[in-house]
């Protein structure tokens, strides 16, 4: 877009005229953007709005790499904000020096912002409220604005920089927006062409187009607001006016919008001047100031607002003094503004409520521990080969290689991208990487920066010195970013580089860097070097190319080297070497050639290539060719007078000869060396690797040194031990790393490549470190053996937090899950006590090490949950809530909730507890009572990500983004603090070493700093003294006392502030009369305890996340019994105790009521349960996840429903459990895959002692009748062992019997022992032998059934046998201890079956009461029978689908509910007992969904549902005759959806071939297809009724299609008249499909419930989000995003809510208001469906065939 002539903008310009807006053309529009017609201004304005500013906007030009080139001045925006909306305005201007400045104004800004690049300006609306409130939302009855920009003086004033043009402008939501102007004229809105003229007012007036329209006889300022920023510097007013101004007459109406800015830079000992002004201006000429200006009184407005400005401390940290920019007053113009910065002394006065015991500075960088960050190629010898120097992230360290002691270059705001180093070793050059990229020179010696200077090149990528240092050679990707052809690349595409020449030989003498030739090259280059001999020429190498250069007449110029048959090659790396008959330069590549090139012919003189060497007894190699075979990739070379080194990617240095006739020297290093380099005497060889580690060989001693070991990637925690000087890290490289404090050396690492460590905590005694990793797992590292001590699984999610109490006992964790676990460690070994109720802690908080905190005094346990707007605080010995305190409301100001963030103790006594909140605030409590004592406010622009506060309670560190700021903690009123950077990366802790002499902080490197401050005692009145007299009420903006100001003191009513409630009566007592040491005046405020009545006054308070529409589940029901278990049924008929299992919950059913309780915790299937012999525990095992290393195995206590202990051993499954009779042992089997049988303590739970297994095992028991004997069945033997118990050390003794010949060839596939001593044993092949356990012997065998019997169950003189056949059988049994003495001669004719049932599928689970007459029986199609052998009788119990249920709906009086499957079943439930009632079945054929005729089709009484079919079939069912009524065949395909419509009266039906059929149900015809989306299957057809002419269609129905190509069409229908048009179509581009997933998600639509205008669809897009989409609108109006992608969907018909279920085995609740989300687990498969019931009460979730009934309860 060409930019418009400067003629042409004079003497103003119409920017959305000019440009055309109207037309979309030259310029953009994103989300709700429309024309709408304003009622103030009669004429059209274009609305912009959106739940989020940035996704709604008006863009000018149409793309970033546009430019409108508007040299206007000023900017006049006409404009209105939305009421209770936000908005921002973004302008990108061009400086004369071709930078690019964003400048900002928003009210979302709570303060002013500036960087090189970007100023961000509060936009503040003020309602009669002090400075401090003023924040937040537009207010109601705000007026259209012309808010005038002076462009040249912010960039002057705030940023040193000449304005040169305006390129571009984007207005975001929400607000309205009649034009853009742009001119060079400063205009007054309030005067009209026609009235300057007529009073003859020395004013430009505003022309006639940008006038506001202002009623006849009133005037502009009753109906507008005129807002000039800057405020006026060069006009200023006449003296008359200025007397004429008086406080009391300056009165300010309504609302008063306010600008913040900033002033210019402070020094330490003089602030600047910059106070309010106010001119009282009439309507007449005296209004407008002469040309000479002169100054302004000062007007003291204490009264209006807070104070004006504050200084900092001695550190020179000082408060921002805050302009404003009023409206005019009506007959008066009220105009404040701010005078150009002066500068003055401070005042004694001011600084002496500042007063700090900082020293300036308090930190300094001592050491860091990191190597590289954008590479690791940058490693350099100084001159003596002393040191080395490299980059760790923004920071360039210089290490000693003998003393290991480090020197800091510091400045550097990004990473380093390259280094070079001149030969004198004087001068040192870098760069970083952040495009613009900025070069620094510095003396290498001082370590003084003596020139900074910005690149022409984009990003730079390689620094070379000349020898001299004269000269500095760059290259990299030029400023513009272009993509170029490049040669022989086959037409890939390749980035244009250039090289740049500086000339630096006067940066030494306080000249700077000059630019002496530039060049662009459509060639790759990897490396690029200035010869030594000759600092004019240079040479590159790069793939496919190697060339060389020279500087010649202000100019570079290359000529390329003829490389014959190596062009194709790709080149790493080069080095020039002095030889005897000129200069050789060496190149190496990736395919292992190393290239030896004549320099002054240019000609290749040998070409080598390097190749793995043959193993010995290897087969022979083929023949290889010079430019074939498998080379050593080279990545880097070093040529000296003597040798070469080379580096390859196979992590081996090689020293080599210089013809490379065999390996002088070889160094394996453990990742690809990236950067090798001979040190100037050629005794030392560096080499660096991709992996960050850093070291060199000694080549006359032949070996190795490690200067530098780093994590690779980002470090997340960190803890210190007390004992021993170190220090652990964790990183998202996997790794866990032992540091020593004192040399900065690592001591240990731990590897682990399936799971990332998250938090690490150090035992305070022992030399054990324990960690938590992303599956879940707590391990416990002994640091002396350096191994595993112990494995903890008790968690779901990935490990948050993980801290130790210091005296030593206790562990706490927490998982993303929101449970918390506390375990012992007082002793040698690590074990668990207790687990907290699920949803303790906060389910948004991520891994921090002040996720959790510990009193000093080791009593109080701390951490942000149950939501994250409250912070509890437990007991560490007993887990009991003793407080919780809601920080929601912290922030009055705010227009959003305040949330915690982290907390953390401070020093007992006084016991502070610190919460770091999400506006961006400490807050400072009293953590025995709740109370706030203070808050720090302002404390980073973002919320502080981790706090720690010293021993002596003097200093507070807080760290957030790349900054870490210490506070002078003891400083009450107003405390300094000090900012230090040097991260490249956001911090993501901070603590003190435990001398409290240094501070360590990690993020993308490990900083260790050095704290100055000397040691003294902490002053009267601070945390360690008596208690401080009462600061004054007066707040400072860097932190405010929050004290209850007695009433009058400041003539506004008290503020709200949050309070804790009490969990639980604590004998603590609570007054009104002031605290002990506090004025009377200002008491401190107190704590509310609960549980409390709300009076019946709207006066109080009440918490506004309380009030939130966001509704909880509770999980109800479970529909179904997992009939994929083994032995998953326990009762007890004395107790009534009743449990099983579905998926992984295991549900505890009143058998009388049908109430239910669920029992979470297990991550996968549950396989098998056991019941204890004194029904005190119950034992649960679950299969193995994909995230851990065992299955879990959780005892649970019966009496309280709660997980008693979590163990581990087996890897794949468990087989089955049992109790030894008394009930101190637990036996677990182990499947056939992990071969393990496990014994353990039920006292102490601990593992007595494991054994492997040759063959597997089916099943293992006790003997009943001797505690000490267990016995196992498998293939080909019954195995019996001895438990031997020596003290505390039990072992097994085996005894095996073999399996009689006459049993035949079969496998024992269950047991269970009689009478003494019997044992009964079942076979595959249906047969039931009998053994004498005392004799070991088998002495008789029947047949029993005719396939495996899976169970046996014996009491007395009865034998109950289960088997794959579906058939129970009850056998007498009682001669067989008589056939027992006649030993093998016994026959089986004694034995006969008294009862016999046939159930529904093989019997796999069994409990039976003592006397055998009745019992529970568990089937394989997930139905549980009561089975009465007296009555001959099987009652269903729990019925459930065996195979996926595809749908669940509902009745329209909510009575019944209808879900069908896979099995083709289709039944018919009670919804208030979930008993089944009607099913429907269909051989062969799989439901596939299902459809509830809707109420307006006929009588209740004649209900019906519609199935479809896997063959392409719709079946009508009647409920009420519970017969079929009629059968159809519309399609070829299998259904996929089917749907009622409106009135009923006509089915929609949907393929997989994306075909819709239209039928009717009374005559069973198809009278319409749709064939629309044909090629991909329909996933949601829904109907519903709108307005006849609704949308501008005909007809009463509105129905849409989802197709799986993440489209949707609407359609508007008249089923009676055969009339159907389309309304809308949705088309979206497709996600990406991942090869874990492998196909995409499916696409769902829905009418929102609340709004029948919009559809809410997921599964569109690219990305995982609820869409909103406007029908009226046509187009998305609102996006919540979520974290995967749907795979079903549900919208609450009452409430604003959608229910979301992922593949991941989560459902969320979102709440489409707020946008807040909670997710739900439970679920042991995809929850592939999810429903709410019509009244909203209930939902409904399906994970395979378990059907979960939650109830939503709103708080």
């Amino acid at each position: 877009m060409p930019p418009c002539p400067p003629a042409c903008q004079h003497p103003f310009l119409n920017v959305f005229r000019h440009f055309k807006v109207d037309e979309w053309k030259r310029s953009t529009k994103e989300g709700d953007v429309a024309p709408v017609t304003d009622k103030t201004l009669k004429c059209t304005v274009y609305r912009v709005r959106g739940s989020v500013s940035a996704g709604s906007y008006i863009q000018l030009p149409k793309t970033s790499t546009q430019s409108l080139g508007l040299t206007g001045r000023y900017l006049y925006v006409l404009f209105r904000p939305l009421p209770t909306k936000h908005f921002i305005i973004h302008l990108d201007v061009s400086t004369e020096d071709s930078q690019v400045i964003r400048v900002s104004f928003s009210n979302l800004f709570k303060e002013f912002k500036s960087t090189a690049t970007w100023l961000q300006f509060p936009f503040i609306f003020e309602a009669g409220r002090s400075r401090k409130d003023l924040a937040g939302m537009i207010p109601a009855g705000t007026r259209w604005t012309c808010l005038q920009i002076d462009l040249h003086d912010i960039l002057l004033v705030y940023l040193n920089r000449c304005y040169s043009h305006l390129k571009s402008i984007r207005l975001c939501a929400n607000l309205l927006v009649r034009n853009l102007y742009t001119s060079d004229l400063c205009f007054d809105p309030a005067v009209t062409i026609a009235e300057a003229r007529r009073a003859k007012l020395p004013v430009t007036p505003v022309p006639r187009e940008m006038a506001f329209p202002v009623p006849k006889g009133e005037r502009w300022h009753d109906h507008y607001i005129h807002i000039r920023f800057p405020s006026d510097s060069s006009e200023t007013f006449s003296e008359p006016v200025q007397k004429s101004c008086s406080l009391p007459e300056a009165v300010l109406p309504g609302h008063v919008l306010q600008l913040l800015p900033h002033p210019v830079a402070f020094s330490k000992q003089v602030q600047d001047s910059v106070s309010l002004k106010v001119q009282k201006l009439g309507p007449t000429a005296s209004r407008w100031a002469p040309s000479a200006p002169r100054p302004l009184p000062e007007v003291n407005l204490s009264c209006e607002c807070s104070e004006v400005s504050s200084v900092g401390g001695p550190s020179g940290h000082c408060q921002e003094p805050f302009p404003w920019v009023d409206k005019r007053a009506a007959g008066d113009s009220i105009h404040i503004s701010a005078q150009k910065p002066a500068v003055e002394p401070v005042a004694p006065e001011h600084t002496a409520s500042q007063e700090s015991f900082l020293p300036d500075p308090v930190l300094r960088l001592k050491g860091v521990i990191g190597f590289g960050g954008y590479s690791t190629k940058w490693a350099l010898w100084t001159r003596d080969g002393a040191a080395v120097v490299y980059p760790c992230h923004a920071v360039i360290v210089i290490l000693h290689v003998d003393t290991r002691e480090q020197r800091l270059f510091l400045g550097h705001t990004d990473k380093v991208s390259a280094l070079a180093l001149d030969g004198s070793g004087s001068l040192l050059a870098s760069a970083q990487a952040r495009p613009p990229s900025m070069l620094r020179l510095w003396d290498f010696q001082t370590g003084e920066c003596l020139s900074l200077f910005q690149s022409p090149v984009l990003t730079i990528s390689s620094l070379s010195f000349s020898d001299s240092g004269a000269l500095l050679c760059g290259i990299g990707k030029d400023r513009h970013g272009r993509t170029v052809l490049g040669p022989g690349q086959g037409g890939g595409a390749a980035c244009s580089r250039m090289v740049v020449a500086w000339a630096t030989d006067q940066v030494g003498r306080g000249g700077e860097a000059v630019i002496l030739a530039k060049a662009h090259t459509d060639v790759d280059i990897q490396a690029f070097e200035v010869a030594f001999f000759d600092e004019t020429r240079m040479a590159s190498c790069g793939r496919g190319s190697v060339r060389l250069w020279r500087l010649r007449g202000g100019e570079l110029r290359f000529c390329p080297v003829d490389l014959g048959e190596h062009h194709a090659l790709e080149f790493t790396d080069l080095a020039f070497r002095q030889a005897q008959d000129g200069h050789t330069l060496y190149v190496c590549s990736r395919s292992g050639h190393i290239l030896e090139i004549d320099h002054q012919h240019m000609a290749v003189r040998h070409a080598r290539r390097l190749l793995p060497m043959q193993t010995p007894g290897g087969p022979l190699p083929q023949k290889q060719t010079f430019s074939s075979g498998p080379g050593i990739a080279i990545s880097s070379l070093s040529v000296s007078q003597a040798m070469c080194a080379v580096g390859s990617e196979d992590g081996y240095l090689r020293l080599w000869p210089l013809d490379f006739s065999s390996v002088l020297l070889e160094a394996e290093h453990e990742g690809a060396i990236s950067s090798v380099l001979i040190s100037p005497n050629g005794l030392r060889v560096l080499s660096a690797t991709s992996l960050g580690h850093l070291g060199f060989l000694d080549v006359p001693s032949q070996e190795y040194s490690v200067l530098v070991r780093s994590h690779a990637a980002l470090v997340v925690a960190l803890a210190t031990d007390c004992s021993r000087g170190q220090l652990a890290t964790v990183s998202q490289d996997h790794t866990v790393r032992i540091w020593d404090l004192a040399t900065l050396q690592q001591l240990y690492d731990f590897m682990s490549r399936e799971e990332a460590p998250c938090a690490i905590a150090f035992h305070p005694t022992q030399p054990t470190l324990f960690c938590g990793f992303s599956s879940g797992a707590v391990r416990s590292f002994s640091l002396e053996a350096a191994e595993v001590l112990v494995e903890h699984r008790c968690h779901q999610g990935a490990i948050t937090g993980l801290v130790t109490s210091p005296d030593g006992s206790f562990l706490f964790s927490s998982c993303s899950q929101g449970t918390l676990a506390q375990y012992h460690i007082g002793g040698p070994w690590c074990r668990i006590l207790r687990m907290a109720a699920a949803n303790v802690v906060c389910l948004d908080s991520c891994p921090s090490p002040n996720a959790l905190a510990v009193s000093g005094d080791s009593r109080l346990l701390a951490f942000v949950g149950p939501s994250k707007y409250m912070v509890t605080v437990m007991s560490t010995a007993s887990l009991d809530e003793l407080l919780k305190i809601d920080v929601s409301a912290l922030d009055l100001a705010g227009s959003h909730l305040n949330s915690a963030m982290v907390v953390c103790f401070g020093p007992t006594p006084p016991g502070h507890l610190l919460v770091s909140t999400s506006s961006n605030m400490v807050a400072v409590l009293d953590a025995s009572s709740g109370r706030v004592v203070r808050e720090l406010c302002c404390v980073h622009p973002v919320a502080c990500s981790s706090l720690a506060l010293s021993g002596d309670g003097r200093f507070l560190l807080t760290a957030a983004d790349r900054a870490i700021k210490v506070w002078d903690y003891l400083a009450q009123a107003s405390p300094s603090c000090q900012v230090y950077i040097g991260h490249s990366e956001p911090v993501q802790a901070v603590a003190f070493t435990p001398d409290q002499q240094q501070l360590l902080s990690v993020g993308d490197a490990i900083f260790l700093w050095d704290i100055l401050a000397p040691t003294e005692r902490s002053p009267p009145g601070s945390v360690q003294g008596s208690p401080k007299a009462p600061p004054t009420c007066k707040a400072s903006l860097g932190a405010r006392q929050l004290e209850d100001v007695v009433s009058g003191a400041s003539g506004l009513p008290r503020q709200q502030v949050p309070v804790p409630s009490w969990a639980s009566p604590l004998q603590l007592g609570i007054c009104a009369r002031p605290s002990k040491g506090l004025d009377a005046t200002c008491s401190t405020r107190r704590a509310r305890v609960q549980p409390t009545t709300r009076p019946d006054s709207y006066k109080h308070f009440m918490a506004r996340y309380k009030a939130s529409p966001l509704a909880k589940l509770h999980l109800k029901a479970v529909v179904g019994y997992n009939g994929n278990g083994r032995a998953n049924v326990v009762w007890r008929p004395d107790t009534g105790f009743f449990a099983y299992t579905c998926g992984c919950l295991v549900v505890v059913e009143d058998l009388h009521s049908g109430a239910q309780q669920h029992w979470v915790g297990h991550p996968e299937e549950i396989s098998t349960l056991a019941l204890s012999h004194y029904a005190q525990i119950l034992a649960s095992a679950s299969v193995q996840s994909s995230t851990a290393l065992h299955c879990q195995i959780r005892l649970w206590d019966v009496q309280g429903g709660s997980c008693r202990q979590l163990i581990s051993h087996h890897s794949t499954a468990v087989q089955d459990l049992a109790f030894s009779p008394d009930d101190g042992f637990l036996v677990t089997l182990g499947d056939y895959g992990d071969r393990t049988l496990a014994l353990w303590s039920t006292a102490t739970c601990e593992l007595m002692t494991s054994v492997c297994l040759l063959e597997p095992v089916h099943g293992v028991a006790f003997d009943p009748w001797d505690g000490g004997v267990l016995a196992c069945v498998g293939r080909g033997a019954v195995t019996l062992w001895l438990l031997l118990q020596l003290g505390a050390d039990v072992s097994l003794q085996i005894h095996q019997e073999p399996i009689p010949e006459e049993v035949g060839a079969c496998e024992l596939t269950s047991l269970c022992f009689g009478p003494a001593p019997l044992l009964y044993c079942g076979s595959n092949a249906g047969q039931v032998c009998v053994w004498d356990t005392r004799a070991g012997r088998c002495f008789l065998v029947w047949e029993a059934d005719d396939g495996e019997i899976g169970v046996l169950l014996c009491s007395g003189t009865r034998l109950v046998s289960g088997s794959n056949t579906r058939r129970l059988r009850l056998w007498a049994v009682g001669a067989v201890p008589e056939l027992r003495r006649k030993g093998s001669g016994a026959r089986s004719h004694s034995v006969f079956m008294e009862h016999e049932l046939t159930l529904d599928g093989a019997v796999v689970s069994a409990v039976f009461h003592d006397s055998m007459d009745m019992g529970v029986v568990g089937t394989t199609a997930g139905t549980l029978w009561y089975v009465s052998w007296a009555e001959g009788t099987n009652t269903r119990l729990i019925s459930g689908h065996r195979s996926q249920v595809n749908e669940v709906v509902f009745s329209p009086s909510e009575s019944h509910c209808a879900t069908c499957s896979d099995d083709g079943s289709v039944r018919v439930w009670s919804l208030a007992s979930m008993e089944l009632l009607i099913q429907f079945q269909v051989l062969s054929q799989s439901c596939l969904c299902l459809a509830w005729s809707p109420p307006s089709c006929r009588r209740p009484e004649q209900q019906q549902v519609v199935a479809g079919y896997s063959d392409g079939t719709l079946r009508v069912f009647s409920v009420s005759r519970m017969a079929m009524d009629l059968k159809m065949h519309p399609h070829q395909a299998a259904l996929t959806t089917v749907a009622f419509s409106a009135d009923g009266q006509t089915i929609l039906s949907g393929d997989k071939d994306g075909l819709v059929a239209v039928s009717r149900p009374r005559t069973g015809m198809t009278f319409r297809v749709l064939s629309d989306h044909r090629g991909a299957g329909i996933c949601t057809i829904q109907s519903t009724r709108k307005e006849y002419g609704d949308f501008r269609a005909e007809g009463m129905d509105l129905w849409l299609a989802a197709s799986g190509d993440q489209r949707v069409s609407v359609w508007a229908s008249d089923w009676l008249r055969n009339h159907c048009e389309l309304v809308d179509w949705l088309s979206f581009p497709a996600p990406v499909v991942t090869e874990a997933s492998g196909c995409l998600p499916p696409t769902l639509a829905a009418f929102c419930p609340w709004d029948g205008a919009l559809l809410v669809c997921v599964g569109l897009g690219v990305h995982p989000e609820v869409v909103f989409y406007s029908l009226y609108q046509k187009q998305v109006v609102k996006k919540i995003p979520l974290p995967f992608f749907a795979m079903s969907m549900s919208l609450s018909p009452r409430a604003c809510l959608v229910a979301v279920g992922f593949a991941e085995r989560v459902l969320t609740l979102v709440d489409c208001v707020s946008g807040a989300v909670q997710d739900f687990a439970g679920h042991d498969d995809s929850v592939k469906l999810c429903r709410f019931a019509p009244s909203s009460r209930l939902l409904f979730t399906v994970a395979h065939n378990e059907i979960l009934v939650w109830e939503v309860m709103s708080h």
